[in-house]
């Protein structure tokens, strides 16, 4: 009998340092992930297409506010060098993580909220609110290698300005 309660007591103990270590991990990963959504910001703002495609990986999707697909790295930072020079010249970004889900501790899903400031006129499709502020609503799959996130997929859409319903 108290061998078998020696064993629960141990079993409860490893269990215990297991969730303790996952934690440790867990946060250890979402302070990195945190800091590429840092720095994403950080890139936007000085117009710098190839800091902000840093944490992009090498054959990334990116589906950006228009619904236009582009694959790989070269593409994410022409992209974005493209409207760093245009329409979002000299525009001031700022990003609020929404939620950090691990699906697997390789594996996190990023939901962001955007706001983008300062820009001159938008192309055609995108509706800016009264206020000047373009809001989106960004979603990153980021995968682990070899102890560096990168950006898998990056799907960003603007959120669209509701109307207003009568009584």
């Amino acid at each position: 009998m108290r061998s078998i309660a020696l064993a629960v007591l141990l079993a409860g103990f490893v269990a215990t340092l297991a969730v303790m270590f996952t934690k440790a991990a867990g946060s250890a990963d979402e302070i990195a992930i945190r800091k590429i959504i840092r720095d994403e910001v950080e890139a936007w703002n000085a117009g710098d297409a190839k800091a902000y495609s840093r944490h992009f990986g090498p054959d990334g999707t990116f589906t950006n506010i228009y619904g236009v697909v582009f694959e790989g790295h070269e593409a994410f930072e022409q992209r974005h060098a493209a409207t760093f020079s245009t329409f979002f010249k000299g525009t001031k970004r700022q990003e609020k993580v929404r939620r950090i889900r691990f699906v697997t501790p390789d594996v996190a899903v990023v939901d962001v909220d955007t706001e983008v400031r300062g820009f001159g006129k938008m192309p055609i499709g995108v509706t800016i609110p009264a206020d000047g502020v373009l809001r989106t609503r960004l979603q990153q799959v980021l995968v682990k290698r070899r102890s560096a996130w990168w950006i898998e997929a990056y799907h960003n859409v603007d959120l669209k300005v509701q109307p207003v319903r009568g009584p």
